[in-house]
């Protein structure tokens, strides 16, 4: 008889499993496109995220969440495709003690989704790959997988002051950045004026 449950157990497992398969796979192939910047590794982070969840579940474990399960795993795993390429570094100010929202009172999250709704889409999609994967990370984790603040800081495994940081300093980035491209393309567009009417 407990065989029984075991099987019907294990069949309501992956029921589950398909179905968060059947959710997820996009919007994490879309995450992790947008964190390594290459399709075909992409689709191999992916596949590597489901084989490691399939496989946890198979030993008789409880997913509660697939969707933070699995961007939690597929996080870990884009984490390790960075470690093989290069040494990570983080901001000297974040390894600081005693750091506190307090210190910074423009990163309320307020202030920081202010920011973002000053940026244009397009421009700051095309722009994200020259970010610092610190920063691309969570503004990809906040804007695109439109998760919050505190579950970015369990996902990423630091606090909601260090996400609220990168947050605001890597939408900081992106707008001078866009700024930058802003004035080149008008400074470009004033030239070819002036070289046209003379």
């Amino acid at each position: 008889m407990g065989e029984r449950t075991s099987d019907t157990h294990m069949d309501d497992q992956e029921d589950r499993f398909l179905k968060a398969f059947a959710e997820y796979s996009e919007p994490l192939f879309r995450h992790a496109s947008l964190r390594v910047s290459d399709r075909e590794r992409a689709l191999d982070i992916v596949h590597d995220t489901f084989t490691k969840v399939w496989s946890y579940v198979r030993q008789g474990q409880e997913v509660q969440s697939y969707r933070s399960f699995l961007y939690k795993v597929l996080n870990n795993l884009i984490i390790d495709e960075y470690r093989k390429k290069r040494e990570l570094s983080l901001d000297a100010l974040l390894d600081e003690e005693g750091v506190s929202e307090a210190n910074f009172p423009e990163l309320v999250e307020s202030s920081t989704e202010a920011l973002a709704a000053t940026i244009d889409g397009q421009q700051a999609f095309a722009l994200l790959s020259e970010l610092p994967d610190h920063y691309r990370e969570v503004i990809i984790l906040r804007f695109v997988d439109e998760l919050g603040p505190r579950e970015i800081s369990e996902l990423i495994e630091e606090s909601e002051n260090v996400v609220s940081v990168r947050l605001h300093r890597g939408l900081q980035l992106l707008r001078t950045k866009m700024m930058e491209r802003m004035n080149a393309a008008a400074e470009r567009t004033k030239n070819k004026y002036y070289n046209e009417t003379i």
